[in-house]
């Protein structure tokens, strides 16, 4: 055995508690540290020969790359769509390295139980009956990407082509209507072979992001009965804006087509009573894909897939092999989603979940979308900035006054982010060019926003 390995078993108590020790001072410092860094290149050191063992690797950590890493798990890092981690998720993710679980069929651990429980209990957080199943993914991409590939296989069905069987090729093409999709979807489209091509932007509602249920519905008249996927929105990324799922969903009594629902974080709206109404109709999808790592504030990486047709979801993903077993009725998750080897990483979901209740997410979700509003309150009274749509739910999309052009903005942005306080993204909203920021840390509080308000009529002003 390597000498450093045996010390290191020797002294593993002790090794994880030096770890312990630095992630708290990390995390106890987080609300200080700067929401960005700065990228400095740094000149990358050569492989070793003989390791230095791991209590050396961890001071190497943190003289050479922690000085540079963003508090993305902070207050005021209000980029993409960012969640923290709650302390429950942050134990189960350790729990999770520690136990190693490679979650891929029954045969040898109760891992796969706890993930179904996880997955039951998601569902329901979200209002979705117990005809969908699930799986954990990496995030909202392998989500869609999921969802997308069960659609594609429902369009084989409808024509008589197994598509996971004779390829994509036999299908001919399948049209993927949208009215604002992410760019996730495309992505998807591209991997899946059905080329980004394949979609056709639908009109949306003057002033929304909410697709023109009526133009949709004229759109899907010229398919002559071609089977198609329709991508609902259940929270854009600029606005949050919702597209009409019910309204949608009833329109498959005229024609054939899979719906899909992109309610990476949108569906956390469920929890909230003055809002569960944004959501009403997701039941009726037949695939939806959200975003754990975002609004239920558990680490990187962790997403959910849930669809109806488990039959499909099979017969694309399944792993046959005499060593890892067949699908039956329950199948094993080695057969249903993209990957085969699989972390657990349920388990920060089931630890959060479990510690913090539907009540205790719920209250999260209330309170960023307080904040949002607090926010969006205080970039309307800036001389220097402008709201570019309402604050629906937890992102505030707003531009400079005057003429904004992208020059400005992108001036802007670096002087936002260089200035660390807070950390914003760029956006392009209906053709203009705007910054954007999302609230979904559970560490956020209105002693923040007034910190990110301040420092916004600073660099605006």
């Amino acid at each position: 055995m390597d000498p450093n390995l045996a010390t290191d078993l020797a002294r593993f108590p002790d090794l994880l508690t030096a770890a312990r020790d630095s992630a708290m001072r990390a995390l106890a410092g987080v609300g200080e540290r700067p929401a960005a860094v700065a990228p400095r290149p740094a000149a990358p050191a050569p492989l070793p020969m003989r390791g230095v063992g791991a209590e050396a690797a961890l001071e190497l950590f943190g003289q050479r790359w922690e000085p540079g890493f963003s508090g993305s798990a902070g207050p005021r890092y209000l980029g993409f769509v960012t969640g923290g981690a709650t302390p429950a998720s942050v134990a189960g993710d350790w729990l999770a390295a520690a136990f190693d679980q490679n979650v891929v069929t029954g045969l040898d651990s109760s891992a796969p139980d706890l993930e179904r429980e996880a997955v039951g209990w998601l569902r329901e957080l979200f209002g979705l009956g117990e005809r969908h199943d699930g799986a954990f993914v990496t995030g909202a991409t392998m989500s869609n990407l999921t969802g997308l590939a069960i659609g594609r296989e429902w369009a084989g069905e409808q024509l008589g082509v197994p598509v996971s069987q004779s390829g994509v090729q036999a299908l001919g093409e399948i049209p993927v209507l949208s009215g604002s999709p992410h760019s996730s979807i495309y992505k998807a489209l591209s991997v899946l072979g059905m080329g980004r091509g394949c979609v056709r932007e639908i009109p949306v509602l003057p002033d929304r992001e909410a697709v023109d249920v009526a133009a949709l519905e004229s759109a899907l008249s010229t398919l002559d009965g071609r089977p198609a996927i329709v991508v609902a929105n259940a929270g854009t990324v600029n606005s949050v804006d919702f597209d009409d799922l019910r309204a949608i969903a009833a329109l498959r009594e005229r024609f054939p087509f899979w719906l899909h629902v992109d309610a990476a974080f949108g569906a956390f709206a469920a929890l909230v009573p003055e809002h569960a109404h944004l959501v009403d109709g997701i039941d009726e999808a037949d695939s939806v894909c959200v975003d754990l790592h975002k609004w239920l504030n558990v680490p990187y990486d962790s997403a959910v897939q849930f669809t109806h047709r488990r039959d499909l979801q099979t017969r694309i993903f399944q792993n046959s092999a005499a060593y890892l077993g067949f699908p039956g009725q329950d199948p094993d998750f080695v057969h249903l989603t993209p990957e085969s080897s699989r972390r657990l990483r349920a388990l920060p979901a089931w630890f959060s979940l479990t510690a913090y209740g539907r009540q205790g997410h719920a209250e999260i979700v209330e309170r960023d979308i307080a904040l949002a509003r607090l926010l969006g309150a205080r970039v309307e009274a800036m001389p220097g900035l402008r709201l570019l749509a309402p604050v629906r739910l937890n992102v505030v999309c707003f531009t400079v006054t005057g003429d904004p052009d992208q020059q400005r903005v992108d001036a802007l942005v670096r002087a936002v982010n260089a200035d660390g306080e807070l950390f914003l993204t760029p956006s392009v909203y209906k053709g203009v060019p705007a910054l954007r920021a999302a609230f979904s840390n559970w560490r956020t509080t209105e002693r923040d926003v007034e910190r990110i308000a301040r420092a916004l009529g600073n660099l605006a002003s």
